[in-house]
């Protein structure tokens, strides 16, 4: 099973690399406006597209949604990789 080193930030994912949401860092507005999208403790993220720079295409509850680089790296996640 993974370990703690298996958390890392959402913008690091590979396209089509599924993970799993850990938690959220920033500030209150920010962490509302994640949570209402579903970016909740728990929940299924999967990169869909992510060129190593500007905003990253992620699928989380059914919905595609992009978002900001910096935003995706306050997102931690915690990844299936071996």
């Amino acid at each position: 099973m993974n370990n703690e080193n298996s958390l890392m930030p959402l913008g690091t994912l590979e396209p089509d690399e599924t993970a799993t949401m850990a938690a959220l860092s920033g500030g209150r507005t920010f962490t509302s406006r994640c949570l209402a999208l579903g970016f909740t403790p728990g929940a299924e993220v999967k990169m869909e597209r992510n060129s190593g720079r500007g905003p990253v295409v992620v699928v989380v509850r059914g919905m595609r949604l992009a978002l900001g680089r910096d935003e995706s790296m306050r997102l931690t996640v915690r990844s299936r990789r071996n």
